[in-house]
């Protein structure tokens, strides 16, 4: 099965999102260091990552999503956010998607998860990042 990691500065969001996908199969990793996001992604490995919008300590969510993309442009991030007010803003597009907590966000999860998994190479379980298609 596929990892997760979900970075997400809110205790409960990342304990509610570890249960729920832990449930489904998948293996969980959850932090809110936003500062060692390069070093959780190459010792965990995850297959994607869930990305929340507002970030503790002033960080921009825009410059830890760009700095992924950078470091490993195969990889999916969604961006999670309580609200819908920057739907629009350019850097989202720098994203794989992007879901809003919401009464139906777990399932809404699930199908986006399933959806980039989908699009992804054959998952292995000792390969470092799905390749390039």
């Amino acid at each position: 099965m596929a990892n997760i990691l979900i970075i997400d500065d809110q205790a409960w969001v990342k304990e509610l999102c570890r249960e729920s996908l832990a449930g489904e199969g998948f293996t969980v990793s959850t932090t809110d260091d936003v500062e060692s996001v390069m070093e959780n992604i190459l010792s965990f490995n995850p297959h994607i990552v869930l990305l929340n919008q507002y970030l503790k300590h002033g960080f921009l969510v825009w410059d830890v999503l760009q700095g992924i993309k950078i470091q490993h442009p195969n990889l999916p991030v969604l961006i999670v956010t309580a609200h819908n007010t920057h739907l629009f803003d350019p850097h989202l597009s720098q994203a794989d998607g992007y879901l809003v907590k919401s009464h139906t966000a777990a399932h809404e999860l699930r199908e986006k998860i399933s959806n980039l998994l989908n699009q992804l190479p054959v998952v292995q379980e000792d390969s470092e990042f799905p390749s390039p298609i």
